[in-house]
């Protein structure tokens, strides 16, 4: 895909959160929003994944570690062609396979069931590790939020990560710079990111998370990396593309109500016919 592809198809993740949490009355948007640009770039640019074969065996992993974040990742999965955009609206349903937190036994292109902060990081080293040992040549791809790297097991995964030479491993941080009781420097600072991984021996990429250039030059050089895992660390904005959702708290949780979803697509709407006039 260009650019401006990428940028139309993260425009629809940002419509399948939203109408998913909307549809849920519950999830989380915020951080969904903020990944929505990630989302698009991996799904659609750089995993080696293919929807018609959702198991095959040399297809590239991603683990979803911030698992809440999950109606950003169902609509990118939808939109790859795993499952009809229309489940969407099935969110968290009684019935549906589209549980709260990624399902890998239900859910179509799920490679590791996540939820519990700080655990998707080290299942993902795990799949690294097993990729070394059998000789097979897949890259794995974990997503954290920069609230989630406060918990203690995400640097032990890392040190084991270096300790290995996981060059197949890219750990990628949502740096929105929220949490859900406000801002992640306040709460419990794990300020700064970058230097904290280079200390656990990891290649650090800083990068405008919402910038496909930027990303594509990130991804890119992650390849080229030879001896240790990479970390991303991409600078978001919490609820980016909902004006009244952008860089606040207190939409790290919070389902729109019928009067905000309307803003919300009609916004979204508007982004997505300004993108397709360029």
């Amino acid at each position: 895909m260009n650019k401006s592809e990428l940028m139309k198809t993260a425009n629809e993740i940002r419509k399948g959160a939203i109408t998913g949490v909307y549809s849920a009355k519950s999830g989380h948007p915020g951080g969904s929003l903020s990944a929505a640009d990630i989302y698009s770039y991996l799904f659609f640019e750089e995993l080696n994944i293919d929807p018609k074969d959702p198991k095959k065996p040399d297809r590239d992993r991603f683990v979803l570690s911030k698992g809440h974040a999950a109606p950003g990742y169902y609509a990118a999965l939808a939109n790859r062609g795993y499952f009809p955009v229309e489940d969407l609206k099935t969110l968290r349903h009684i019935g549906s396979y589209l549980q709260g937190h990624p399902d890998m036994k239900h859910i179509p292109g799920v490679d590791m069931s996540t939820g519990s902060l700080g655990q998707g990081v080290s299942a993902a080293v795990g799949m690294a590790i097993s990729a070394k040992l059998s000789g097979d040549d897949y890259r794995v791809y974990t997503l954290l939020g920069d609230g989630e790297i406060q918990e203690g097991q995400v640097w032990e995964a890392a040190m084991l990560a270096a300790h290995r030479k996981l060059d197949n491993l890219v750990v990628i941080v949502d740096n929105n710079g929220l949490q859900i009781d406000g801002k992640i420097d306040d709460v419990n600072s794990p300020y700064p990111i970058d230097k904290k991984f280079e200390a656990f021996r990891f290649h650090v990429i800083n990068v405008d998370g919402h910038n496909f250039d930027a990303l594509k030059q990130a991804f890119d050089e992650a390849r080229t990396v030879k001896g240790q895992p990479t970390a991303i660390i991409a600078k978001t904005i919490k609820g980016k593309g909902v004006s009244f959702m952008e860089d606040q708290a207190s939409w790290h949780g919070v389902a729109p109500n019928d009067e905000q979803y309307k803003l919300a697509m009609e916004e979204l709407e508007k982004a997505g016919e300004a993108l397709c006039q360029k």
